[in-house]
């Protein structure tokens, strides 16, 4: 998109992620209860969900009035600048209620492609309690707390760490062991961190070899995406497509390209 300084957005993401984590930790520090259940009485909001994504959505309008925003808890309220920040107050929900610390924000700016594809610009990861801000800027390196991120390369599918996550639609979670069964004996192990803006920065920084993801929508991955693009990875769907509920998948591309038959011939993407 022309005309966009991406650093500018970066500057703002990071601001106001940080000042909605810092919101997100002070409330759970003071104790959390569960306000309301969303797809099923699995799926929750905490207070401290609609708190933050209130925070992020008064910041981003006070200094870019013209942006829309798509917000996980609240939806989206469209702008006329043609950026649209995607946003996830708090990923890693049921994490933060039972106090694990591997929760985070996530606030992704993006734009349109022509096809209609959102495409992220700038975004920013931020845990409080791991002490964790990943951030990137299209065509800019992917960093982690100022550190410069690279995935890693050249890992055969029998040594990769693979992450994932369970859903909440109970009908995939019956499919997501069919990946469980197709990839477990071909790799070193599986890992399930609860938060799926984590576990693709994971991959980002290389504390896992990829990521395998189903039913996420945008808000999970719209900032960890890029800033795992910038590291390196590819982002893709089933059937090498883009992302979408049916499938993210992160990886290097040798080991993407290993493992995505694994999740289709193999798992779930037939059914």
């Amino acid at each position: 998109m022309s005309g966009v300084d991406v650093l500018e957005l970066l500057g703002l993401a990071r601001e106001v992620a940080a000042e909605a984590a810092g919101l997100a930790a002070d409330m759970r520090s003071g104790g959390i209860q569960v306000q309301a259940t969303k797809s099923n009485d699995l799926d929750i909001v905490t207070q401290a969900d609609t708190a933050v994504e209130a925070l992020i959505r008064k910041r981003i309008a006070l200094t870019r009035p013209a942006d829309g925003v798509l917000g996980e808890e609240t939806g989206e309220a469209e702008g006329t600048s043609g950026i649209t920040w995607v946003v996830d107050p708090i990923d890693g929900t049921v994490n933060y209620l039972y106090g694990s610390p591997s929760y985070a924000v996530s606030i992704a700016a993006t734009t349109k492609s022509a096809d209609g594809r959102r495409i992220s610009l700038a975004g920013c990861v931020h845990a409080p309690v791991l002490g964790n801000e990943y951030t990137a800027a299209a065509g800019h390196p992917a960093r982690r707390n100022g550190q410069e991120l690279h995935v890693n390369v050249g890992v055969p599918l029998r040594e990769a760490l693979v992450s994932t996550g369970i859903p909440y639609d109970l009908e995939v979670r019956g499919r997501v062991l069919a990946d469980f069964a197709s990839l477990a004996p071909r790799i070193r192990d599986l890992r399930l961190v609860g938060s799926a803006a984590l576990d693709v920065c994971g991959v980002a920084e290389g504390r896992t070899d990829a990521h395998a993801g189903r039913q996420l929508p945008i808000w999970d991955y719209a900032a960890a995406a890029l800033i795992a693009i910038q590291a390196g990875a590819v982002v893709r769907g089933a059937r090498g497509g883009p992302p979408s509920l049916e499938l993210l998948l992160v990886a290097d591309a040798p080991l993407a390209d290993a493992l995505e038959p694994l999740l289709t011939d193999g798992g779930i993407t037939h059914a």
